[in-house]
């Protein structure tokens, strides 16, 4: 018999237990829980076999080709199951709870598995984490600033002094920027995907207490900020800090120069249209011959034109202004507390 478990009860069952979606590879790669292991019932192919042979022959035709499928790995399955949950105790799910994860139960089962199934399944799930961004409320606090003002930086270091902190390009494995790629390790995600991890990292949060996170548009390089999700930042207080145009072009030399020039290139033809033409060979110029300070500069006139329109058109309530000299990014930090501490945010 199924064992079952609904989505608000995920987290206080995954204890101990190995998260098995049992959906195909390329459902799971498009998205799927964090944490969770692909194990999947069917190959692709398999599935679009199946898939086929639903619509065009029939529910019974198609539950008959699965099963020849599926009946013929059965003994591997139980050996990757058994070197995969240590402990013989996983939950299972599918794209809804149907056939595929309740298979996938009872077989675990009859084999000494303690096998809970997700009712219903990965679009439960879904559902459960786009109802979150509208349902739970947090005390965020955005930190804005001028490209180049190391915003990031100070973020962690913010981290580091006891502060929460929500890090969305590192989750969109993005900066952000037409620069914004290099440097990142892993591909983007899907927006479905970002939107799981988003939900990931809330779920860790201390609701009650502030959270800090960076000021960003509504889409970190591919991936889109959910909307529900990016109205509570745009309402929430904006301590927008200013930094001098010569920290900020040494800044982003510092952070940018160690990339190949053909990637800088590459990110400045991202922006060409919108810079010009005549600026955009100049930077291309400029980083041929590795002048750099001039490459930067004027990137940052266009950014700074169109941070500044952002902040005319930004709809928070409450926005700060903070200039600070020549300071480490630490000790901005720690003013930045001081400050969110003694104005009540």
């Amino acid at each position: 018999m199924s064992i079952t478990i609904d989505i608000k009860d995920l987290d206080k069952f995954r204890k101990g237990r190995k998260l098995f979606d049992v959906r195909s590879p390329i459902e799971f790669d498009k998205a799927h829980i964090p944490g969770a292991i692909n194990f999947p019932l069917f190959s692709n192919e398999e599935r679009a076999i199946v898939g086929t042979a639903y619509k065009q022959e029939g529910k019974e035709k198609a539950y008959v080709i699965g099963l020849e499928f599926a009946g013929a790995k059965m003994s591997h399955f139980l050996r990757e199951a058994r070197n995969l949950a240590k402990a013989n105790k996983v939950i299972v799910h599918c794209w809804r709870g149907g056939k595929r994860s309740q298979s996938m139960s009872w077989l675990l089962q009859n084999f000494g598995f303690e096998a809970l199934t997700l009712i219903g399944g990965y679009k439960s799930y879904r559902q459960f984490v786009l109802n979150s961004f509208k349902d739970q409320k947090y005390k965020f606090v955005v930190l804005g600033g001028k490209t180049g003002c190391a915003k990031t930086e100070i973020l962690h270091h913010i981290k580091e002094s006891g502060e929460q902190l929500l890090d969305l390009e590192k989750i969109a494995c993005h900066k952000g920027s037409a620069f914004g790629a290099l440097g990142e390790q892993l591909e983007q995600p899907s927006t479905e995907h970002f939107e799981n991890c988003l939900h990931h990292e809330l779920s860790k949060l201390d609701v009650s207490r502030r959270v800090w996170v960076e000021n960003e548009s509504k889409h970190i390089g591919k991936v889109y900020i959910p909307k529900d999700f990016w109205t509570q930042i745009k309402a929430a207080p904006l301590i927008n800090i200013e930094r001098s145009f010569k920290h900020r072009v040494k800044h982003l030399i510092d952070g940018y120069a160690v990339f190949p020039n053909e990637a800088l290139t590459s990110s400045f033809e991202k922006i060409k249209k919108r810079l010009g033409g005549l600026a955009y060979q100049n930077a291309v110029d400029a980083i041929a011959v590795e002048d750099y300070q001039v490459a930067t500069e004027i990137a940052l006139k266009y950014y700074d034109k169109t941070y500044l329109h952002g902040l005319e058109t930004n709809i928070s309530p409450d926005i700060h202004n903070v200039k600070f000299e020549e300071k480490s990014n630490k000790e901005i930090a720690n003013k930045l507390i001081n400050y969110a501490d003694e104005n009540g945010i």
